[in-house]
């Protein structure tokens, strides 16, 4: 179970979810995507019409907060997308859910729970942080096995990312042991720019190992797909993009089966 999360908005994170998780799919692993971002943007990337939803993670979380011992809600929100591929999806009502959280016993632990009665039905669970290091981003770090931290390649990359750590580093101690930082994945990445060669080289003495071989390049199709409600690595598999984010997600799979 991962967590795709920066407090810096606008570096591919939702973008990386979708197809991390899609690409996820088509290699036969079963895999659920939460949405954990109020803007839903990664459940309009999968297509799923908001208003059709019965349920969305906002009524996850409520119902985890008023039946702990026996949260039924999470079955009806769960919606099949395509084959292995399954989507936990979020509306801006979700944005309500933090005042319930604040007063919830065990706060950051309630994502963790609430999601337990499923978690054996998929070999991965994608979780898409918002743009932020609030409550809900801590219950994602709460419940996550690895943190998966996209980072576009520019001036500001590394601005923030010692606060990021800190929360990573506060919530393994406090809250979650076996939390780490899985993977550094650079986007974004135009090879022609001085800038992007500079900032990738510091990305990688910062985070040695951690930073993934794969880049992900800037492409059109990547920032079109989500307009057709489908990941790009399935509206246009050949493209650079999608063909950067199958070599991630076969890297990921090797990586993980190695341990």
């Amino acid at each position: 179970m991962w967590g795709v999360v920066n407090q810096k908005g606008g570096v591919g994170k939702t973008t990386t979810a979708v197809n991390l998780a899609a690409g996820l799919a088509m290699r036969g692993q079963r895999t659920l995507l939460i949405d954990c971002d109020p803007q839903g943007n990664a459940t309009t990337g999968l297509g799923l019409d908001k208003g059709k939803a019965e349920a969305t993670l906002y009524e996850v979380f409520v119902d985890a907060v008023d039946n702990p011992d026996d949260p039924k809600v999470i079955h009806k929100a769960i919606f099949p997308i395509a084959e292995n591929l399954h989507l936990l999806p979020a509306t801006l009502d979700l944005a309500g859910a933090e005042p319930i959280l604040m007063n919830a016993v065990g706060k950051e632990l309630i994502l963790r729970d609430a999601i337990a009665p499923v978690r054996a039905n998929y070999d991965w669970i994608v979780l898409d942080a918002p743009p932020s290091l609030g409550l809900l981003t801590i219950n994602i770090l709460a419940v996550a096995e690895g943190v998966l931290v996209p980072m576009q390649c520019e001036f500001y990359a590394l601005e923030g990312l010692s606060q990021l750590l800190k929360t990573i580093d506060v919530v393994r101690r406090r809250i979650n042991p076996g939390l780490k930082v899985a993977k550094v994945l650079l986007t974004m990445f135009d090879p022609r720019n001085r800038l992007t060669q500079q900032v990738t080289q510091e990305v990688r003495d910062y985070f040695g190992e951690k930073v993934s071989g794969i880049v992900i390049p800037r492409n059109v199709r990547l920032s079109e797909a989500p307009s057709f409600g489908e990941p790009a690595v399935l509206r246009y598999p050949s493209s650079k993009g999608a063909s950067a984010y199958f070599e991630f997600v076969d890297e990921v799979i090797k990586e993980c089966a190695a341990r």
